[in-house]
């Protein structure tokens, strides 16, 4: 896993770089997000290695928890640098749950940090820690990246989380290397997968029921995030969705058949 999570990294770093902030923006040194301000008050902690825009990423959607008593699981450990991150960003009340398959992980374990051992490609271990985190809100998937490992945690977590929770799988570009299990437009890698949930999460206006018909997926996932790299899926209960309509004046009426089969 380290080999591969080395040929990742240099990969991405070979590749993109996201532009510098604008200097006016950064005030006395610091950024305007949280977590990275925490990383720069902080040059001499365990390292902490992403593409940059993904900061924004998370603070965009997962500002809401801070100073909530929330779980999060972070699969993929490493040096153990974010752990602390998170656990300053989200408050005193948060449990952080660091998740890999190197046993000496453990040494990063602390106050509101727990430390799991286990192969995310493994569903029953999967299955076991969700078991013990049954309130989780927030899965950050950080781990091998390679596409059995991805959908796995995926399949086994996002149905036992919370009913408000955020599912974050970064470094999706691995379902476009041979080396990861991927390659554009094979079957069975992560993003085909998210293409077909986008799929699911429409799925109220397929009229053919046999093929796509509403499932639990559809009934509690409110969005689903494409970025550069990276997909966010947010939970929340919904059901069918209803038609407004507001104003009185009508001079056109629609030519055809409307979206309501009128």
């Amino acid at each position: 896993m380290r080999i591969l999570k080395a040929v990742l990294r240099d990969l991405l770093a070979g590749t993109r770089r996201a532009p510098d902030p604008p200097v006016g923006a950064r005030g006395k040194g610091l950024s305007t997000n949280p977590l990275v301000d925490y990383l720069e008050r902080h040059p001499n902690g365990r390292q902490v290695h992403r593409l940059r825009h993904y900061f924004d990423i998370y603070h965009r959607h997962l500002a809401r928890f801070r100073g909530q008593r929330v779980t999060m699981i972070e699969i993929g450990v490493f040096n153990g640098g974010s752990l602390p991150m998170w656990r300053d960003y989200f408050g005193p009340q948060a449990t952080i749950v660091g998740v890999d398959i190197n046993a000496g992980c453990t040494r990063f374990a602390e106050s509101h940090i727990d430390i799991v051992i286990g192969d995310q490609s493994d569903r029953p271990f999967l299955r076991s820690l969700a078991d013990r985190y049954p309130d989780c809100a927030i899965v950050l998937d950080d781990g091998g990246h390679r596409m059995d490992q991805q959908i796995a945690t995926f399949e086994e977590l996002y149905p036992r989380l919370r009913s408000d929770a955020v599912y974050i799988c970064e470094d999706i570009g691995t379902s476009y290397i041979p080396a990861f299990g991927g390659g554009h437009g094979r079957p069975h890698t992560f993003i085909e997968t998210v293409k077909r949930l986008v799929d699911r999460l429409n799925a109220d206006y397929s009229t053919d029921l046999a093929a796509l018909a509403p499932d639990a997926f559809t009934r509690s996932t409110d969005a689903i995030h494409l970025y550069d790299n990276v997909v966010v899926i947010e939970k929340a209960p919904r059901g069918k969705s209803e038609t407004v309509l507001y104003g009185s004046e009508a001079p056109f009426r629609y030519i055809g058949a409307s979206v309501s089969g009128e």
